[in-house]
C-alpha cells in the first residue's frame, strides 16, 4: 500500500480521505517456537509486543471466509481483499471493488453494481477516479445477511457468499467479467435498482433494462418471468438456484449476451512460458452449463492483454480507468511480449574512470554503518540492494576485496534475518498463511501491507551473492530461507496449503496491489511499482544463479507482463489511459478506480516521479522502452517542480538516462558534487549507470537475447550486445536479429554491430536493418527505435465503397531492403487506428514487395478491412482480420521496397493512423 521513503510521519489527505470509505523446502509450521529452513529458521511465533493483523481500531482479525474455505491460503493483496479482511469493524461485507467493467460492493442485501463511464478530476487536480456508483443490487427476496465472506476464488475470480439463516446467496465476480454469476436458496432472485428502470426488452426470463444510462441484461432460469415493480424486479426461480446479470455494451448485444447466460465460470487460470526471448501467457476460464450445453464465454481484455493478443476479438468495448477493454468471445485466449531485459549490472565501459569509481567504492565500503541504522524490513532491504547493487560493479575494475567485503555484508545481514530468535527474525502467521518481517514498516505487520516490496530487495541481494557463492544459496544452507520468501510474495503454486498463489500480483490486472485489506472506497492500490518489478527482476538473476529455470521463468513473466502495466497505467506511453481532463502524464499511484498524481508521504513532485524508478537496477531495463513517455516525465516533473530535481537527482537522472543519456550524464557533470544520494542509491552506482549508458547508449527493447540475463544498448548506429551466463561452462547468446555472441562461465560478455542481417556483403548507405518496422509521419517505414508517438490523418471513403481498391492512401515506403525470405513465413503488422466517435469506418491496408527495386511490385497484399469503434481511443488493427487478396509471389530482397498503404475502405469520415511507436509496425517474413 504505501512505502514512504523519507517523511513517513506526513501522509496525504487522500490518504485518509480515501480510507474512510514446489519452492525448496515445505517449511510448512510445525508445533515448536522455531522452524528450521537449512541453515536458516523462522518462529511460528510473532515476537513479544508485536501485533499481527489488525482492525483499524487494533482489533486482532483473522481471515473471513467460509468453512469450506477455511484452510485455503487467502491470496490478501488482491482487488477483492476487503472481502476476506475486515478492517473496519464497522463493515462485514467489504468495501468497493473494481472488476472492471463492473465495479462491487457487498451490503447486507446483496451485491451492489456499478459501471462507472465518467471519471471525475478530484484532489485539485491530482486525482481522476471512475469511481463505484450503485446501479443496482443483486440479491433474493428478503436477504439481509449479517455479513459477507469469501466462499471461493481462483486467479482472478472471487465468489462471496451471504447467509441470513433463512436465504444463502452466491456470486461469482471476476476482472474482465460482464456478467455477475448467482446462486441462491430460500427466495425469489431479486435486482433492485438505483432508480426505476427502462425496459428495452422483455423475453419472459429474459429482461433487458437501463440504468443510470447503462444497460444491463438479467437472466432467470428457462421458464420463469422477471417482473418489475417501481425499481425491484423479481423472478420466481421455478425450483432452480440460478441466475445471471450481465452489462452490456450496447442494447444490440443481448442477443450474444444471452447466449452465454448460463454458461457459469466456475474457475479462471492464467499460465506462462519463457523460450528465446519469447513470453507467451494464457487466460483461461473454467464454465459450467446451468442449462443448456453452451460452455463458451465473454471477457474483457485489459489494454496490456490486447495490445499483445493475435486471438480475434469483437467490436464491442468497454470504458474503464485502464482505457478501452475489448471483448473477445470464447473461455480463454493468449498473449506474446518480447521478455523484459534484466541484468545483474550494466557491462563495463571506457566512459568509467577506475579511480573515481574507486573513490566512490570506498566511501561505501569504509562507512562506519554500511546499512545506515536500518532495523525494519522495509529499510534493511533498502541497504542491502543499495550494496548488492555494488557487487559486480566492483568486481568489473578489479577491486575483488572490495566485491568480497561487499559480499560478505549481504551475508551476514541476510543470515541475521535469516535466523529466528535475534533481533530481526520472520514469523509465520498460521491463520493467515503469510511471513512477516520483524521489526516491521509501513503496516507490513498490521494490514499485511508491501511483503513484495520489502522482501524483494532481499531476494536481489541473495541473487547477488549466490551469483559469487552458489553453496551459499543452496537449499541446505540459506536459499531455503529465500525460496520461503519467495513463497509468502509470488508463490507459483496453487496447491502449496501454506501461503498462498502469488499473494499481491494480480494476473488478470497485470501488477501488483499493496494493500493487505484493500479498504478504501477507491479499491487497492500500488505506488511503487518499481519495487513491484524489483522482485521480479530479483527472481530473475536467483532463478539463473541457482540452476531454477521455473523461478527464473516465473520472474519474466511477472516482468514483462508488469512491465507493459506501468508503461500503460502510471505513465500512459500511448497517452490513452489517463481521461483528456487529467492534467498529469503520470501517476504516483495506481488504485482500481484510477489514479493520482500524488504519493503515501509527500506530494513533492521529484518524488511522485521517482517512486516508480526506484530502485535502479539491471532490472529496470524495461523502463527504457517507452522513451517519449520519459521525456514528456521529466518535463513535467521539472514544471512541476520549478526546475530541475534537488532531492532525488540521482533517481531522475538516472531515470533520463532510459531515454537521453547525454542529458543525464550533462546533468550529473554539472551537479554530482553537491547532492546526498537517495537512501537507496550511492555515488558509486549512480556514476557507473550514468557514465556507462552515455558511452553505450540507452536499452534497446525492439532486440532481445535467448536467456532472461541479457539486454541491447543503441548509441546512433552502434547496438551493443549484453549477456551474463549464470552457467558453470561457456554458451553463446543469440539474440532476436541475429546477432551472437560467446559468454565464459559465470561472467558478463558485451559486443557490438550494427545487427544487420544483410545477406549482401556489399555496403550499403544507411543499410536497413532487422524485420520489423516502425511508421513514421512523411511515409517512412524504418526499423529505427525511439521515435516520438505522433499521427497520421486517414481521409474519409466519402461514403463510397472502397472496400479492395486504395483510396488516398497513406503510403509507407522502406527501400534498398535485403533479406532472405523466411520458408513458411507470412508478413504481419499491427496499426493502431482511431476512428473517434465516427460511425461505421473501416480502415484497410495492403502491403506490396518489390524484390529488387526497379519500380515494378512483384507481390502484393490486401487484407479485409477493419472495423473501428465509435469510442475514442487506439484501436488495433492486425493481419488476424485475413488476406482478402493477394498476387504475385515473394522470393528474396535485394535493394528491394517494402510498401504500406492505408485507407479508409468504407465510412463517411476521417481517421488516425498512430506513427513513431513499436505499436504501430510492419513485420517482414525475411531474415
Amino acid at each position: 500500500m504505501r512505502s514512504p521513503r523519507t517523511r513517513p510521519a506526513a501522509v496525504l489527505l487522500l490518504a485518509s480521505a480515501l480510507a474512510a470509505f514446489g519452492l525448496g523446502p515445505a517449511a510448512s509450521p510445525a508445533a515448536a517456537a522455531t522452524v528450521p529452513v537449512g541453515s536458516g529458521s523462522y518462529s511460528d511465533t510473532r515476537p513479544p509486543g508485536t501485533s499481527g493483523p489488525t482492525t483499524n481500531t487494533g482489533t486482532p482479525v483473522t481471515p473471513k471466509v467460509t468453512a469450506a474455505a477455511r484452510n485455503r491460503p487467502v491470496p490478501t493483496n488482491d482487488w477483492w481483499s476487503s472481502l476476506a479482511f475486515q478492517r473496519y469493524g464497522d463493515n462485514p461485507w467489504s468495501t468497493p471493488m473494481y472488476g472492471h467493467p463492473l465495479t462491487y460492493q457487498a451490503t447486507a442485501n446483496g451485491l451492489d453494481v456499478g459501471y462507472p463511464t465518467s471519471p471525475a478530476i478530484v484532489g485539485d487536480g491530482r486525482q481522476y477516479e471512475y469511481a463505484h456508483k450503485r446501479d443496482l443490487t443483486i440479491g433474493l427476496s428478503g436477504l439481509n445477511s449479517p455479513d459477507t465472506k469469501a466462499d471461493d476464488w481462483s486467479d482472478w475470480t472471487v465468489t462471496p457468499l451471504w447467509s441470513d439463516g433463512s436465504r444463502t446467496l452466491r456470486t461469482t465476480i471476476g476482472h474482465g467479467s460482464p456478467f455477475v454469476y448467482a446462486k441462491g436458496t430460500g427466495g425469489n432472485a431479486q435486482v433492485t435498482t438505483a432508480g426505476a428502470p427502462t425496459v428495452f426488452a422483455d423475453q419472459g426470463n429474459v429482461l433487458g433494462i437501463t440504468v443510470g444510462g447503462h444497460h444491463y441484461a438479467l437472466f432467470a432460469p428457462s421458464g420463469s418471468d422477471w417482473n418489475v415493480s417501481g425499481s425491484t424486479v423479481t423472478a420466481g426461480l421455478g425450483g432452480k438456484d440460478y441466475f445471471s446479470v450481465a452489462v452490456l455494451p450496447s442494447t444490440g448485444a443481448l442477443s450474444t449476451y444471452a447466449k452465454y447466460a448460463f454458461s457459469f465460470v466456475t474457475d479462471s487460470k492464467a499460465t506462462w512460458s519463457y523460450s528465446g526471448g519469447t513470453v507467451r501467457a494464457s487466460y483461461t476460464l473454467t464454465t459450467e452449463a446451468q442449462e443448456g450445453s453452451e460452455r463458451g464465454t465473454l471477457q474483457a481484455l485489459y489494454r496490456h492483454q490486447w495490445l499483445n493478443t493475435s486471438d480475434a476479438l469483437t467490436s464491442y468495448t468497454y470504458v474503464s480507468p485502464r482505457g478501452t477493454m475489448k471483448v473477445r468471445e470464447a473461455a480463454s485466449f493468449s498473449t506474446s511480449q518480447k521478455a523484459s531485459a534484466v541484468l545483474p549490472a550494466l557491462p563495463k565501459s571506457d566512459g568509467v574512470d577506475t579511480a573515481r569509481l574507486r573513490g566512490y567504492l570506498n566511501d561505501v565500503v569504509n562507512a562506519s554503518d554500511p546499512f545506515s541504522g536500518a532495523s525494519d524490513t522495509y529499510w534493511t532491504g533498502k541497504a542491502l540492494g543499495r550494496l548488492a547493487q555494488l557487487v559486480p560493479v566492483a568486481e568489473q575494475i578489479g577491486e575483488t576485496g572490495t566485491r568480497d567485503r561487499l559480499i560478505g555484508l549481504l551475508k551476514g545481514k541476510l543470515q541475521e534475518w535469516f535466523t529466528a530468535g535475534g533481533a530481526n527474525e520472520f514469523s509465520y502467521d498460521k491463520d493467515w498463511k503469510t511471513l512477516t518481517g520483524y521489526p516491521a514498516s509501513y503496516g507490513s505487520d498490521t494490514e499485511l501491507n508491501d511483503h513484495h516490496f520489502h522482501y524483494g530487495y532481499y531476494v536481489y541481494a541473495a541473487a547477488i551473492v549466490a551469483q559469487y557463492d552458489p553453496s551459499w544459496a543452496a537449499d541446505s544452507a540459506w536459499g531455503g530461507m529465500v525460496k520461503t520468501l519467495v513463497r509468502d510474495t509470488v508463490n507459483p503454486s496453487r496447491t502449496d496449503s501454506s501461503f498462498p498463489f502469488l499473494r499481491g500480483f494480480d494476473v488478470y490486472a497485470g501488477h501488483s496491489w499493496a494493500s493487505g485489506h484493500q479498504g478504501f472506497a477507491a479499491g487497492n492500490n500500488q505506488e511503487s511499482s518499481s519495487e513491484s518489478t524489483n522482485l521480479s527482476a530479483a527472481l530473475v538473476l536467483w532463478g539463473s544463479a541457482t540452476g531454477d529455470t521455473s523461478l527464473r521463468d516465473l520472474g519474466t513473466f511477472l516482468l514483462t507482463t508488469e512491465s507493459e502495466s506501468i508503461a500503460q497505467y502510471w505513465f500512459d506511453a500511448d497517452e490513452q489511459v489517463f481521461p483528456s481532463s487529467f492534467g498529469h502524464d503520470t501517476v504516483g499511484m495506481v488504485w482500481g478506480s484510477g489514479g493520482a498524481y500524488a504519493t503515501w508521504w509527500t506530494a513533492n513532485p521529484e518524488e511522485i516521479h521517482g517512486i516508480n524508478v526506484l530502485p535502479v537496477t539491471g532490472g529496470s531495463l524495461h523502463l527504457g522502452g517507452e522513451k517519449a513517455a520519459i521525456r514528456r516525465n521529466i518535463a513535467e516533473m521539472e514544471r512541476e517542480n520549478g526546475g530541475p530535481a534537488v532531492e532525488w537527482r540521482d533517481i531522475l537522472w538516472e531515470f533520463q538516462s532510459f531515454a537521453d543519456p547525454a542529458s543525464a550524464k550533462s546533468k550529473w557533470d554539472s551537479g554530482n558534487g553537491g547532492y546526498t544520494p537517495e537512501q537507496g542509491e550511492s555515488k558509486a552506482h549512480t556514476y557507473h549507470w550514468i557514465n556507462t549508458l552515455d558511452t553505450i547508449g540507452a536499452p534497446d527493447a525492439s532486440v532481445t537475447g535467448d536467456i532472461p540475463a541479457s539486454a541491447v544498448f543503441t548509441k546512433g548506429s552502434t547496438r551493443t550486445y549484453v549477456a551474463h551466463n549464470h552457467g558453470s561452462s561457456a554458451r553463446t547468446v543469440t539474440f532476436s536479429d541475429g546477432k551472437t555472441l560467446s559468454v565464459p562461465a559465470r561472467s558478463t560478455a558485451s559486443g557490438t554491430g550494427s545487427g544487420s542481417q544483410d545477406p549482401d556483403p556489399d555496403p550499403d548507405p544507411e543499410p536497413t536493418t532487422g524485420n520489423t518496422f516502425q511508421l513514421r509521419g512523411g511515409g517512412v517505414l524504418t526499423t529505427a527505435t525511439g521515435g516520438t508517438a505522433g499521427s497520421d490523418t486517414i481521409a474519409s471513403a466519402g461514403g463510397t465503397n472502397h472496400d479492395g481498391s486504395p483510396y488516398q492512401p497513406l503510403v509507407y515506403e522502406a527501400r534498398g531492403v535485403n533479406g532472405t525470405l523466411t520458408s513458411g513465413a507470412g508478413t504481419t503488422f499491427k496499426l493502431q487506428v482511431d476512428a473517434g466517435t465516427s460511425v461505421g469506418l473501416g480502415q484497410q491496408a495492403r502491403i506490396s514487395y518489390d524484390l529488387t527495386g526497379d519500380g515494378t511490385f512483384d507481390r502484393t497484399e490486401t487484407y479485409n478491412y477493419f472495423a473501428t469503434d465509435p469510442v475514442t481511443g487506439w484501436e488495433e488493427y492486425s493481419q488476424a482480420r485475413g488476406l482478402r487478396s493477394s498476387t504475385g509471389t515473394l522470393g528474396n530482397l535485394k535493394n528491394g521496397t517494402v510498401r504500406l498503404e492505408v485507407w479508409s475502405a468504407i465510412g463517411n469520415g476521417s481517421s488516425k493512423l498512430q506513427t513513431g511507436t513499436d505499436k504501430s509496425v510492419v513485420v517482414i517474413p525475411f531474415s
